[in-house]
């Protein structure tokens, strides 16, 4: 057994003192009552499906291979022929129709043939201020596959081993003794949702307040489980909230110092940041828009990011995006056998994929991640057999048929490049 030198996160926090709140305003940075609810409604996302198995632990001979040092992934040389790029546009276009969206932008790369991208509609509505190619967005949930990926790092360097309880690490987690780091990162651990009513009508009493990682997981510990350990699956924030906190614990470091110095640095991903404090968020980035549940009308969201966490609070830009979808789809920063286990995927109701693995989607046979919520839709995916990379961002979300816009998008290009052989 490997010896371990972290020091466990205690089981609460103190509510009024750990985050720093702040002190400017912005002017798209309020939250009423509705938007409160419609991030209940995006953040509280749930599916479940039955696993007839627990999943297995890591090989603790994965531990034992060197992953190799990684530079950035160029992009192919030249563009793609002007008839595909036509075929690509449309299929975006006519994505961004069928969900109302406002604006978005997308790439496609696929290596020794070119590259595509674009940029479509309105970063703005009220400000009638076009989307750029190389503006800022919120990737949501994408921040999942890399704080999985740090975990993963974490297990190859024998910092911390995947079948590791939650409890060695992070005090107060109901099940704490039973719910191992590979449950928590495949979503198969049954803990609770932080992002409940409780946690929004605490929130409601001072919007401006900027969470820290231990008060959000804070808000769920102590919660009744949703279902024993390993007996199901259920896509929740809080399971990867609580490996951000063990990445922490671990490390002796901050999540965000941590994420810096493994992934971000290494890989120049000098557009992605992790931002707790929006006022931190420069321009130019989007405006992000979800329907008003009672009229429909496309409104300004709320884009308080300090409550998404270790589990959503990643910004990037659709370069950056590039280079992550190539770095994850390959599995260039861990080793070969633990990216043969974060493959091993299962069927999961939401978000939208054919299979979910560990910190990691599968559609089509495409690898990635999708991220949704508080007026924005993301999708990164890389295909290992050809090497190309897709990646959309979109400043709609949870449209009323619960369509994810920027999926359906990548999967409208990914259809397209099926039709070309590609």
């Amino acid at each position: 057994m490997h010896q371990k030198t972290h020091a466990r996160v205690s089981a609460r926090s103190d509510r009024g003192g750990a985050a720093r709140p702040r002190t400017r305003g912005a002017a798209r940075n309020w939250v009423t009552p509705v938007a409160a609810a419609l991030a209940v409604a995006a953040l509280a996302l749930s599916g479940c499906a039955q696993a007839s198995t627990t999943p297995a632990a890591n090989d603790s001979a994965a531990q034992t291979e060197e992953t190799e040092t990684v530079a950035r992934p160029a992009a192919p040389e030249g563009e793609l022929p002007t008839e595909f790029q036509a075929q690509l546009q449309e299929a975006l276009e006519r994505t961004m129709a069928e969900d109302n969206v406002p604006g978005a932008a997308a790439g496609v790369w696929i290596p020794e043939e070119g590259s595509w991208t674009a940029a479509a509609g309105l970063a703005d509505i009220e400000e009638q201020i076009a989307v750029t190619t190389d503006m800022s967005w919120p990737i949501r949930s994408i921040t999942k596959s890399y704080t999985v990926t740090l975990l993963l790092q974490l297990v190859a360097d024998g910092t911390l081993n995947l079948d590791d309880t939650i409890s060695e690490y992070v005090d107060g987690v109901t099940n704490g003794d039973r719910i191992t780091l590979l449950q928590l990162a495949n979503m198969s651990s049954g803990v609770a949702e932080y992002a409940n009513e409780a946690f929004f009508a605490e929130f409601m009493k001072d919007p401006t307040h900027v969470y820290s990682l231990e008060e959000l997981n804070a808000a769920a510990l102590g919660e009744p489980e949703q279902f024993a350990p390993g007996t199901e699956y259920v896509y929740t924030n809080t399971n990867t909230n609580l490996l951000g906190a063990v990445i922490e614990a671990a490390t002796g470091q901050e999540y965000a110092d941590v994420l810096a110095e493994r992934i971000l640095k290494p890989l120049g991903q000098s557009g992605t940041h992790y931002i707790l404090d929006v006022e931190e968020w420069t321009e130019p980035h989007a405006v992000g828009y979800q329907p008003d549940p009672e009229t429909q009308h496309m409104s300004d969201s709320s884009q308080h990011t300090s409550i998404l966490g270790a589990a959503g609070a990643l910004v990037s830009t659709l370069d950056d995006g590039r280079v992550w979808a190539t770095t994850l789809g390959s599995g260039a920063l861990i080793t070969p056998k633990l990216q043969e286990q974060r493959q091993a995927g299962h069927p999961i109701e939401r978000p939208p994929y054919d299979l979910y693995a560990v910190g990691m989607g599968e559609t089509g046979g495409w690898v990635g991640h999708n991220g949704e919520g508080l007026g924005f839709t993301a999708a990164t995916f890389y295909r290992p057999e050809t090497g190309a990379s897709i990646v959309v961002y979109m400043n709609a979300s949870n449209i009323p048929d619960r369509s994810h816009p920027a999926d359906q998008a990548f999967r409208a290009l990914a259809a397209v490049l099926a039709d070309s052989g590609l």
